[in-house]
């Protein structure tokens, strides 16, 4: 998969991770296709290893997987903000 895929599968799971966790979190599109970028990569390890296989493409899979690590990646960040606020 080219970087272009994973910026637009980034970009996907990143704004349907903040669809479904709204809030006040900093940072606009750049932040939000790095937590996507960071949760397919989170999403795609923890599909291999549940074996639901991993993010290959801009498919469903793909999507799911990545939006479920972006919302873990985006709980873990509110977690860690809250602590240190």
């Amino acid at each position: 998969m080219g970087i272009l895929s994973w910026i637009v599968l980034g970009l996907i799971a990143g704004v349907i991770a903040k669809f479904i966790l709204p809030g006040a979190d900093p940072g606009g599109i750049v932040v939000t296709a790095l937590i996507g970028i960071a949760g397919g990569v989170i999403g795609g390890f923890v599909g291999r290893v549940l074996g639901f296989g991993g993010v290959t493409g801009i498919n469903i899979v793909s999507v799911i997987l990545a939006v479920a690590g972006a919302v873990i990646l985006l709980i873990g960040y509110r977690v860690l903000k809250k602590r240190t606020a």
